[in-house]
């Protein structure tokens, strides 16, 4: 081998060990979204897109996951880094309560609360149900059983001071609770979705929907008693035949990862997202929603330290706990 063939052969070696270097440095992230039917998929795969060609160095991956009970028992056990989940849910599991009473997850950590999910009291004009104290006595669906809605339901309920028992009570999912409405079998139902929501849509097609209002007063007290739960309107024109804004209480979808992930990568991570956040809003119409001004609504569990040092450093109030 002559002398030049050498050093060729050598700087070679050395190039394949620097780009080995460079490819094992690489950070690989996953975020667990919901069914490609979803809000949350479409989210989910932008956000990793924007966060892969803003990053360089990290490679961000949306997958398919059940929603929020399913991502939080997938995060809680370190199966992934980062999911989406409603806050209520990351709450819950946080506390050991619902559907994690067998065991808490103490590295439930948040990134960003994105936008609301609205609680929908569903009635039909003429029911004679005008508040949420008008409960007592008629059919009502309060979700499915075990489910986030029927979680939020008994949290309304409880600062109603309404019991099961003073309802003909229903534990029925989104579809089944609509059907009962075209059937004549509910008076009131609840679902909490983002709006609008399609069952809804197609019920208000062939009835007079409604959609029962909550009062400043109370859901201050629900918002105090029960802090995941913040403040909303769902926008008169929502539904065919409400012609007013609707005030109701609502629950966020959060951004949130797992609690050992490095203190710089998730500053590194927040940060993308908010200053290229602009880049999302073509992916749904949800990400019309996505603020920075309202990045820290209804957090219900403890910041990541990382995305705490980026909100700091931006000047906004950071939630104890």
């Amino acid at each position: 081998m002559t002398r030049r063939t050498l050093i060729l052969v050598t700087v070679f070696c050395l190039l394949l060990t620097v780009f080995a270097g460079a490819a094992s440095a690489k950070t690989f992230v996953s975020i667990a979204t919901g069914g490609t039917g979803g809000t949350y998929y479409p989210l989910g795969g932008g956000i990793a897109d924007i966060l892969t060609r803003h990053l360089g160095d990290v490679q961000v991956t949306s997958e398919t996951g059940n929603a929020s009970v399913a991502n939080i028992n997938l995060l809680g056990t370190h199966q992934i880094e980062m999911v989406f989940a409603q806050n209520d849910i990351a709450y819950w599991a946080a506390k050991g309560m619902g559907p994690f009473k067998k065991g808490a997850y103490d590295n439930i950590r948040v990134v960003a609360s994105l936008y609301p999910e609205h609680v929908h009291c569903i009635t039909l004009k003429g029911s004679g149900v005008k508040d949420i104290m008008d409960l007592k006595g008629k059919r009502v669906s309060v979700g499915a059983p075990g489910s986030g809605v029927q979680g939020d339901v008994s949290a309304i309920l409880n600062v109603a001071d309404i019991k099961y028992s003073d309802m003909q009570t229903d534990f029925l999912d989104f579809n089944i609770t609509t059907q009962r409405f075209k059937d004549g079998q509910l008076d009131v139902g609840f679902v909490v979705a983002g709006y609008p929501t399609t069952s809804i849509m197609d019920l208000a097609t062939t009835h007079d929907v409604d959609l029962v209002e909550f009062n400043d007063n109370f859901t201050d007290k629900l918002v105090k008693e029960f802090p995941y739960f913040v403040k909303s309107v769902i926008p008169a024109g929502t539904y065919q035949g409400i012609d007013r804004d609707i005030k109701t209480p609502a629950v966020m979808a959060l951004l949130v990862c797992d609690a050992d992930l490095p203190e710089e990568l998730i500053y590194r991570v927040t940060k993308a997202l908010w200053d290229n956040i602009d880049e999302l809003r073509p992916v749904h119409a949800k990400a019309q929603l996505i603020t920075l001004d309202t990045a820290l609504d209804g957090v219900s569990v403890p910041l990541h330290p990382g995305a705490a040092k980026y909100y700091k450093e931006v000047g906004m109030k950071l939630p104890t706990f």
